[in-house]
């Protein structure tokens, strides 16, 4: 019977193929004799239960009803070759090379279907173990968003809470003449800025003096009689005047000022505000009337092309002039074409909290107007940390002329310039401060001087000359004031 052995040999290859495949031999109620196969998983030690990867099973399912489609396939074909096998032992007639032959071809086909069949089962099995990894990754990353959220909730909480701490912890009005106070104005306590985001560089509780590097000379009394026309050395400062407090927590330092040299449309009535707490400070409110700055009602915003830094920037002959954030650039940017018109960079200049005023705040670069023009206050290190002081050209911003002083810039709170002479503040929070120092750009000296300033709200963060008015603007702890000053003869 070699068709018999034949068959034999070909169901015990498929068994070792198989590995674990079973072939069993038997007859049904019918009489007929029936082949069973039975094949164990390649990679499954037991079956899955029920609730695992819902969406992956349902996925096994449909494949396994496309396998049980090739398995009635296969046994179709089984049952052929029964028939067949049967037809041989039936008939010893057939020739045993044709018979082995189309045995041969229906062995490879079965070998093929069940490569293909283990390729499935693989690629099924590997789209379950990424199913349960991908699983993974979504819990913890939902995890993760669950501790943000948390911490965004504690981190709102803490700022809610630090702002009705502000709201409540107001100090009590310095006393002054009714005058000197319009109505609605306050003064704010101090805010604590460790709770901000923002860095600023912060100087000791002890004033410095700027004299260690000066020789004492006597107090400047002028020998002249005192007049408020014209030039002369500075012999008084008067009570501050608030204008108007900031409304919010950005306002705690800030600029303001107005133009000497007004260009059309503004007015010598027009005003400038920038508050300057804050990590990108564009926004520049503009006020045309007094009336509109005093309610708090500004007629247009500028929005600048760059973010500028701290609180030395000016208005003068229809443009704002500033330094660009983290960086020695002074820019010019005409407000009335809302262009940049030029920008030049300060050779050698500390920026960004390198030679600050003593009060921190990023001040390196201050710039300034007196009668005679636009200047610019900084320092660098090969002047030590000294105050230099340079005349800038008001189109292009080159530099006309430079002074190297001997004043240290960190040792003051402030400085401003009169008629060619600079002029330093002792103190930014002390209530008593002096104007302690001027340095003549005429003469190249320096003296010591003892002009009483009043710091009401003990955080003056930006003091400036305005030579149309004569007067002094300042920013002292979110406070808008001016100061009426005097002057000696020449």
């Amino acid at each position: 019977m070699p068709a018999v052995q034949l068959l034999l040999l070909a169901c015990l290859a498929w068994e070792v193929g198989a590995r674990t495949a079973q072939l069993r031999k038997a007859n049904d109620r019918s009489g007929r004799c029936q082949y069973t196969f039975s094949v164990a998983s390649p990679s499954e030690s037991s079956c899955p239960e029920e609730g695992q990867a819902v969406s992956a099973i349902q996925d096994l399912q449909r494949d396994s009803s496309t396998q049980r489609a090739d398995l009635e396939s296969i046994k179709a074909r089984l049952s052929s070759l029964e028939g067949l096998v049967h037809q041989l032992t039936s008939d010893q007639a057939a020739g045993p090379l044709e018979t082995q032959e189309g045995l041969q071809r229906e062995l490879d086909t079965l070998r093929r279907e069940r490569d293909q069949l283990e390729t499935q089962t693989r690629e099924l099995e590997t789209a379950y173990s990424n199913l349960l990894r991908d699983k993974s990754a979504l819990e913890e990353e939902k995890r993760r968003l669950g501790a943000e959220k948390e911490d965004l909730a504690r981190r709102l909480e803490s700022s809610s809470q630090e702002v009705a701490r502000l709201r409540r912890d107001q100090c009590p009005q310095a006393h002054s003449s009714s005058q000197d106070m319009l109505p609605g104005s306050r003064e704010v306590s101090r805010w604590n800025l460790e709770n901000v985001e923002f860095q600023e560089l912060k100087s000791e509780l002890t004033e410095v003096r700027a004299s260690g590097r000066l020789k004492e000379s006597p107090s400047g009394v002028p020998r002249s009689e005192e007049g408020d026309a014209g030039c002369g050395e500075l012999v008084w400062v008067g009570e501050p005047l608030t204008l108007r407090t900031a409304e919010t927590i950005t306002g705690k330092y800030g600029v303001w000022m107005r133009d000497p040299q007004p260009a059309h449309p503004s007015t010598r009535e027009t005003t400038w505000r920038i508050d300057t707490v804050g990590p990108d400070i564009r926004q520049v409110f503009e006020y045309e009337l007094l009336s509109q700055f005093l309610r708090g009602y500004p007629s247009k915003v500028h929005v600048l092309p760059r973010p500028l830094e701290s609180t030395g920037a000016v208005v003068y002959a229809g443009s704002l002039y500033f330094q660009a954030a983290e960086s020695r650039t002074v820019v010019r940017y005409e407000l009335n074409t809302e262009t940049v018109r030029a920008e030049k960079e300060l050779p050698g200049a500390g920026y960004h909290g390198q030679f600050p005023y003593s009060w921190g705040g990023y001040t390196d670069i201050d710039l300034a107007v007196d009668e005679t023009g636009l200047w610019v206050i900084y320092s660098t290190e090969e002047a030590k940390g000294a105050i230099v002081l340079s005349k800038l050209n008001p189109e292009n911003l080159e530099l006309e002329q430079t002074w190297e002083t001997n004043i240290r810039k960190q040792s003051v709170a402030n400085a401003f310039i009169i008629c060619g002479t600079l002029y330093t503040v002792s103190s930014y929070s002390s209530p008593d401060a002096t104007v302690n120092f001027a340095y003549d750009t005429g003469t190249g000296s320096s003296k010591a001087l003892a002009v009483p300033f009043k710091n009401r709200y003990k955080y003056s963060s930006m003091i400036d000359y305005n030579p149309l008015e004569k007067k002094l603007f300042a920013w002292d702890n979110f406070n808008m004031v001016t100061y009426d000053i005097k002057l000696s003869k020449m």
